[in-house]
């Protein structure tokens, strides 16, 4: 049996972008409960020189919804990097999922060999489609959403790993 295109990718990040609401759910009611301000929580690091839980959400969201637009050869969509608050998060993480729910199988699988080219700045690396969601796109967004968890965990909201795995 092999696994498609498809299959390693959009049902992988609508459950995981799933889990992350959920834990942003428990983040909100630990603010809620402890009668701090949300953002606090959205904009703590682990260290200076990593970006803020805002960013992290902000990455994940937009690695999963980018290699999926680009693997179906559509027009990523473009979300402004505004959010401050969980609530925000959360609105950013269900536009997310409900843009990725609407490509279907026959636009992503056999994009395997596919040319992938990302440009940042003057520099462009080209992927091959698998090369690009194996090897790219699917470790970054598991790092950002990683390092959430690890934020939101750091500053005491009681998540685990069955938080972050869920139910795939």
């Amino acid at each position: 049996m092999t696994i498609s295109m498809y299959q390693a990718s959009v049902p992988r990040f609508v459950n995981i972008l799933g889990n992350l609401s959920g834990i942003l759910d428990k983040a909100q009611a630990f603010a809620e409960a402890r009668k701090v301000d949300d953002t606090v929580l959205t904009a703590y690091r682990l260290y200076p020189d990593m970006l803020p839980m805002t960013k992290q959400v902000q990455i994940a969201c937009d690695a999963a919804k980018g290699v999926v637009a680009r693997l179906a050869g559509i027009e990523v969509p473009v979300h402004e990097d505004n959010e401050k608050t969980l609530a925000d998060l959360k609105a950013r993480v269900a536009k997310t999922i409900a843009f990725i729910q609407t490509v279907t199988p026959a636009q992503i699988d056999g994009t395997e060999e596919k040319e992938i080219v990302i440009k940042r700045g003057e520099k462009e690396n080209r992927y091959t489609g698998m090369q690009y969601l194996l090897g790219h796109a699917v470790p970054n967004f598991y790092f950002h959403i990683t390092t959430t968890y690890a934020i939101l965990r750091h500053n005491g909201v009681e998540i685990g790993k069955r938080d972050f795995l869920g139910n795939p």
